[in-house]
């Protein structure tokens, strides 16, 4: 009878696989962000003008002495807190971090030479020099990056890395090629909800509300991304850029308690074209406190002039909305470009 059975199963024909549904973030036209989210609802006119006042802006920022810490002394912070074992950030300016954990290096979103652009001399430059300049930069064990706008992944940050045959990348879906083509063997693309296990260290894919461009004619083709990075007992939130909403409970309910949030407090002015895509100094406190963060680290902000607010404004008003928020001063970091900060 066992024999009839395993016969008459031979003989008919196999289940067809089920296909896996979608996720709903993948369409025909590319990637799009969570249910719930902010819509980019500005007119054309809106961005002419922006433009327009980018354009012809002249570079009138002044910045406040101590803002920028020595390089000797950004790199013995770093080496410091290297030593002690410590889970800690450096702040390299803008979203730039190396972030020491489980004893490896990990530097989140690269750029750190002068244009957030692909032509030199056309576009954003930064108004002040990153913390450790890229051949002082200790060895890169993980490169994490969120998207990819120029400020976020800088095509000649990356190349002059040492080190890519060794140096592990974990970036979201579309994003690999850049730097496979620049001589990276351990490039691991990733969808929202995707695990990368590194030893010591393990990163999930998480999502954000932003977009991703970085010609005319791939606007949302490759996917953006923020990082659940754990590892030493510790849990920390990298969501390089976004706008906010609902989606921070819920990764706060499903992924936290964090020990530290990276939050973006810069370039949400005018409030009419960045309101989707970036938040302001008192949404970013806010989503520390949806993804139940225990400490704020403030980024996005002092670097590079990309929209229309005062460029120590950021900072200004972060320190009140932490407090207003419950965070002591010591829990919402507003850091000097170079500092070192442990995790309490």
């Amino acid at each position: 009878m066992i024999v009839f059975v395993l016969a008459l199963a031979a003989c008919s024909p196999a289940m067809p696989e089920v296909a896996k549904p979608r996720p709903l973030h993948h369409t025909d036209d590319g990637f799009v962000n969570p249910p719930g989210s902010p819509n980019r609802d500005h007119s054309v006119a809106d961005f002419v003008a922006f433009f327009a006042r980018r354009l012809t802006a002249k570079p009138t920022t002044e910045v406040p002495e101590g803002h920028v810490l020595p390089e000797a002394e950004a790199i013995a912070g770093f080496e410091r807190a290297a030593a002690s074992g410590h889970v800690a950030a450096t702040w390299l300016g803008h979203s730039t971090f190396l972030i020491r954990i489980a004893g490896k290096t990990v530097l989140t979103d690269p750029y750190l030479t002068d244009w957030a652009t692909p032509v030199p001399g056309l576009g954003p430059k930064r108004y002040v020099p990153p913390a450790i300049s890229i051949d002082r930069l200790p060895p890169i064990d993980v490169v994490v990056v969120s998207h990819n706008h120029y400020d976020h992944l800088d095509a000649r940050t990356i190349e002059k890395l040492p080190n890519k045959e060794r140096t592990e990348v974990v970036v979201p879906l579309g994003v690999g090629e850049i730097f496979e083509k620049r001589g990276y063997t351990r490039v691991r693309e990733t969808d929202w909800g995707d695990v990368t296990d590194l030893g010591p260290l393990k990163i999930t894919t998480l999502p954000i509300i932003h977009w991703s461009r970085r010609t005319a004619l791939d606007t949302n083709m490759t996917l953006w991304a923020s990082f659940k990075i754990e590892g030493a007992g510790k849990k920390l939130f990298f969501p390089g850029d976004t706008g906010y909403g609902p989606l921070f409970a819920k990764i706060g309910a499903e992924h936290g308690p964090f020990d530290l949030a990276f939050v973006p407090i810069g370039s949400y002015e005018p409030k009419v074209m960045m309101h989707a895509t970036h938040t302001d100094p008192e949404q970013a406190v806010q989503l520390g406190r949806d993804v139940r963060a225990a400490q704020l680290a403030a980024m996005h902000w002092g670097t590079v002039v990309l929209t229309d607010e005062p460029q120590f404004e950021p900072p200004a008003r972060f320190r009140p909305a932490a407090r207003e928020a419950g965070y002591a001063d010591d829990d919402a970091w507003i850091m000097k470009i170079g500092e070192t900060r442990m995790l309490r």
